[in-house]
């Protein structure tokens, strides 16, 4: 059989195996979540989310919505050299986006069946 032959017939398959995949996949909440950074973030959007006192504080001084809040938690970037990953009991992470076209920084603290929104800020 001819190298270009067995090419061929390789691309047929893939093809093929493509095709029946996006049928079987189409529709399911399929996600891959491979970067240490998509990782934390669909770990603590799994959990139930809880809004400490201090930033429900900050949340109704600027007019925030909990969308908002939740759009950074599915979107945001993971600063993990300002997070605390291997604090006991629950680790803390520094999350960065933006609200109210202003970039902001949560401070989440991660447990193992909860994520508490520590602090809200505004960046400079």
């Amino acid at each position: 059989m001819s190298l270009l032959r067995r090419i061929a017939y390789y691309i047929g398959g893939f093809s093929i195996g493509l095709v029946l995949l996006a049928f079987f996949l189409n529709g399911k909440k399929v996600s891959c979540s491979y970067g240490p950074e998509s990782r934390v973030l669909k770990n603590i959007t799994t959990k139930t989310l809880i809004i400490s006192d201090e930033a429900l504080l900050f949340v109704q001084q600027n007019s925030i919505d909990t969308l908002q809040i939740n759009y950074i938690l599915h979107k945001g970037d993971v600063d993990f050299s300002k997070s605390n990953t291997r604090k006991e009991p629950c680790g803390e992470y520094y999350i960065e986006g933006e609200l109210n076209k202003k970039e902001a920084a949560l401070t989440v603290e991660n447990c193992e069946k909860q994520a508490v929104v520590k602090h809200i800020q505004f960046l400079n």
